[in-house]
């Protein structure tokens, strides 16, 4: 047996592996074996990414069933070490009734088995199977308490939202198929890249990919179902956003030629991506309750991963997919010490940036990054270079902060070595997976450009002119979300309806008189 097939072997064992221990909860949760198969798959993840390094294995050879491209090995790796984490923290979380621990942990591990599927396949229906599976296991971790009404509605819109995604994965794969007559992911890959443009039906194989995405990255309108899940206990509400919710990524990053040779899948992903991105990151600054701004937070992030394989800066998206999983994944499974966090930074008394605070802030920021861009010679897009430096000037504007006070030097300095490690971290990704020239070109970097500008207006007078009379009424309108989810579920209800459960309200009990004498 070749070493090849030794590879492709060890790439499959790791969601059998997670199947296969699902199984063994039967009688009792079996968290130990569940925390080994993980940490066994991160192992193989890393001995694979090794292997690969040294050519020992290769992902070049025609009609493999594993492994779309070296990304898929990269997150495949994080999907594990996630998966280890989160159930380590889920054996403590769940502790003390036996049923509801075999019943979590048994829908967890085949969750965790179908992202698994859908990373290591290179087969576009059975990737289609993956994503199936995933809807349907996930689907029993959010309604785990079936009495709660908001858990239970919101597992309900997830429901057809997924189908309704799934759909469009199907057709696009379908129609793949018929272009192309191969299953495989790779070929098609090189033959869209190879063919340097696209007929009719890959276009509209594309837009459906697209669309496909955005449903999955709970992008606006159809984003409710995403902030009313934190009813789910936490380490579902973290595997939700570390490790699922950003396949959507995944899946645009594994048919990145297909995507930058479509206008109308590019332009969907600006205009939907980037009005989600402003807008989310907006009303997360109106919330309170911190698992709520953690979920507005994973919409903006998504809608921005969208932005950045719109744009063809795929090696960006995919560092944007491994930092988003591991901070989500840190943050809603410490959420609990964050309430106390956030209070004291609430309760903090801040100084307001003055006006030479703003511009100061802003040329050292604008100045340090247009040096980087120019010394080192970087091609377009130049938006997110504009959103590093809006993040820098607003990182150096309030350096006299609510809890700490930093020196203008030290904010610099700070700078300076985020440039730094953001272009050694982005370059590094660079040798797994290649930026694509997309065709929007200057008017989508100019829309993306634009969208910044008025997020950092926004961000500005919400943070310090919210007294204002007329800031009240759009605080109000960006804390509703907009109405958008009131109008979406209405829809839901009316096509597809669904019995919610009834709640107990021990004030209207009524008990009959004669078992008041008992």
């Amino acid at each position: 047996m070749s070493l090849q097939w030794i590879g492709t072997l060890m790439a499959w064992f790791i969601p059998l592996s997670l199947f296969l221990a699902a199984i063994t909860n039967e009688r009792r949760a079996s968290w130990g074996l569940a925390r080994g198969v993980t940490l066994l798959g991160f192992m193989l993840a890393i001995f694979l990414g090794i292997a690969m390094s040294l050519g020992w294995i290769s992902l070049a050879a025609e009609g493999r069933w594993t492994l779309a491209s070296d990304a898929s090995l990269i997150i495949l790796g994080l999907v594990t070490f996630i998966g280890f984490i989160n159930i380590g923290y889920s054996r403590i979380y769940m502790s003390g009734n036996a049923e509801d621990e075999k019943r979590y942990l048994r829908w967890l591990l085949v969750t965790l088995g179908s992202v698994a599927i859908v990373i290591t396949t290179n087969h576009m229906l059975i990737l289609v199977f993956g994503w199936l599976a995933i809807t349907l296991s996930l689907h029993r971790l959010l309604i785990f308490y079936p009495n709660r009404q908001r858990a239970v509605l919101a597992a309900h819109k997830k429901y057809i939202f997924a189908r309704f995604a799934e759909a469009c994965l199907l057709g696009a794969v379908l129609i793949l198929y018929f272009e192309h007559g191969t299953w495989f992911i790779s070929d098609i890959y090189q033959n869209v890249k190879n063919a340097g443009q696209l007929n009719a039906w890959d276009q509209f194989a594309a837009l459906l990919l697209a669309l496909a995405a955005l449903v999955k990255c709970a992008q606006l309108p159809l984003h409710g179902w995403l902030i009313q899940v934190v009813e789910a206990p936490t380490p579902v509400s973290a595997l939700l956003h570390a490790g699922i919710i950003n396949l959507g990524g995944y899946l645009l990053i594994i048919f990145a030629p297909l995507i930058v040779m479509s206008d109308a899948a590019q332009w969907m992903l600006l205009i939907v991506g980037g009005i989600t991105t402003v807008l989310a990151a907006l009303v997360m600054m109106t919330r309170v309750s911190v698992k709520v701004r953690l979920a507005w937070s994973t919409m903006s992030q998504m809608g921005l991963m969208m932005v950045e394989c719109g744009l063809g800066l795929f090696e960006l998206a995919l560092l944007h997919l491994i930092a988003h999983s591991c901070y989500k994944a840190y943050a809603f499974l410490n959420s609990g010490s964050e309430v106390e966090s956030s209070m004291k930074r609430r309760l903090a008394q801040a100084e307001a940036p003055s006006a030479s605070d703003w511009w100061l802030a802003g040329l050292v920021s604008i100045g340090l990054v247009a040096a980087l861009v120019w010394g080192l010679d970087m091609p377009a897009p130049y938006s997110p270079w504009l959103l590093f430096a809006i993040a820098l000037t607003l990182l150096i504007a309030e350096r006299r902060g609510r809890l700490s006070v930093s020196a203008m030097a030290d904010m610099v300095i700070l700078g300076v070595f985020l440039l730094i490690v953001y272009i050694v971290q982005k370059s590094s990704l660079g040798l797994f997976i290649e930026n694509q020239t997309t065709s929007v070109g200057w008017l989508g970097d100019l829309w993306i450009a634009l969208l910044l500008v008025l997020f950092m207006a926004g961000y500005i007078f919400l943070r310090y002119y919210q007294n204002l009379p007329w800031m009240a009424k759009v605080r109000r309108v960006l804390y509703a979300g907009f109405y958008l989810d009131e109008l979406v579920t209405r829809l839901n209800l009316r096509i597809y309806p669904t019995r919610l459960p009834v709640r107990f309200k021990p004030k209207k009990l009524q008990i009959p008189k004669e078992e008041l004498y008992h």
